[in-house]
């Protein structure tokens, strides 16, 4: 995701969230809905994603980020942050909170800064083993189903982290076939307004190469700093049917509804990092969600739940607010139909 907290604002979660005991008791794991409704959460802020998640009425929150604390090290912390280790008592609580109102989180590794720093896991770890240890344990601490890869910027084209990454997606995916658990991993990728860049594309194929299942191929449709007038909802649909193409000549066994239900679409409500010509509105919100329910895509993101808001009319990029004028919540609600009265997905190879 290109907005993230730089390593300065890496705070201690002290209070903000319903913390568990080491003992958290876990809810069944729900299978992931085939249409699902999950912006991301920023985890730095010291908020509780079980308390945001019930005053805007989501279900599932894409939980951003996951990362080293150094380049070279194979631990991992949310934001890098050592005192926030992947633990029950570490968001153990909401997360228990939000699975027993029949939700579930998505963790995420990455985001721009990561990718940046040398900080995003499989950049930063050469052990693919230890990789897909910490996939693994994800699962077994926190009881969630999807995992969230967030590959931009350096780590898009660092060729051995690819390689790593995908191999340790693939040993995660065997381990959860041998053990019995349901994980499924997504990919959130950059994208041009025709469709991924050959960076993306050669990502998706080394997947590919070493057997590594991804469930969803999630694009950033925004920031695309390319200075042409932008239709952000116009822009959503054609680089989604871009990837649509690429999906396709990577996996030609695959239906037209598998295609459609493999692809993600992240936005960034108001005004992006670009300025004023890259505004995400409502109404685009609005075209959006039901272009998403008739193709039948797998997810509807935006970055971030704490930007779901009217506070800052006229400022761009910020990570607390929109930058237009428009009611707390008005984002999610708009996405809110397209999660509803649908099918749970599970996994599938082809």
């Amino acid at each position: 995701m290109t907005v993230t907290a730089l390593s300065a604002t890496l705070v201690a979660l002290g209070g903000g969230g319903a913390h568990a005991s080491s003992q958290l008791s876990q809810h069944p794991a729900r299978p992931m809905p085939a249409h699902v409704a999950a912006p991301y959460f920023e985890a730095w802020t010291g908020e509780s994603p079980a308390a945001l998640a019930a005053q805007s009425g989501n279900k599932y929150l894409t939980m951003a980020f996951l990362q080293t604390p150094a380049a070279g090290s194979c631990a991992t912390y949310w934001n890098g942050d050592t005192t926030q280790p992947i633990s029950p008592s570490v968001f153990g609580g909401d997360i228990a909170t939000i699975q027993a109102r029949g939700g579930n989180v998505i963790p995420s590794f990455g985001g721009y800064g990561a990718d940046t720093t040398g900080t995003e896991l499989a950049d930063s770890c050469t052990s693919v083993d230890a990789i897909a240890a910490v996939y693994e344990n994800l699962v077994t601490t926190y009881g969630i189903i999807r995992i969230d890869l967030d590959v931009e910027a350096d780590s898009i084209t660092n060729a051995a982290g690819v390689d790593r990454r995908n191999k340790a997606v693939a040993k995660a995916e065997r381990w959860a076939e041998r053990t019995g658990h349901s994980l499924q991993f997504s990919y959130t990728l950059p994208t041009t307004t025709t469709g991924l860049a050959p960076s993306g594309v050669a990502l998706l194929q080394n997947a590919v190469d070493n057997r590594a299942r991804v469930d969803v191929v999630n694009i950033m449709t925004f920031d695309y700093y390319d200075g042409a007038a932008h239709d952000m909802a116009a822009d959503t649909k054609s680089a989604a049917a871009g990837l649509y193409g690429q999906l396709a000549a990577l996996h030609p066994k695959k239906s037209p509804a598998k295609l459609w239900g493999t692809i993600g679409v992240t936005e960034m409500p108001g005004i992006d990092d670009y300025g004023p010509g890259e505004t995400f509105t409502t109404q685009n919100a609005a075209t959006v969600e039901k272009w998403a329910e008739a193709k039948g895509i797998d997810t509807l993101s935006f970055w971030a739940l704490q930007r779901d808001n009217g506070g800052c009319v006229g400022t761009g990029g910020a990570n607390s607010c929109s930058g237009i004028a428009q009611d707390t919540w008005q984002f999610s609600h708009v996405f809110e139909p397209f999660a509803r009265g649908h099918h749970a997905h599970t996994p599938t190879d082809g």
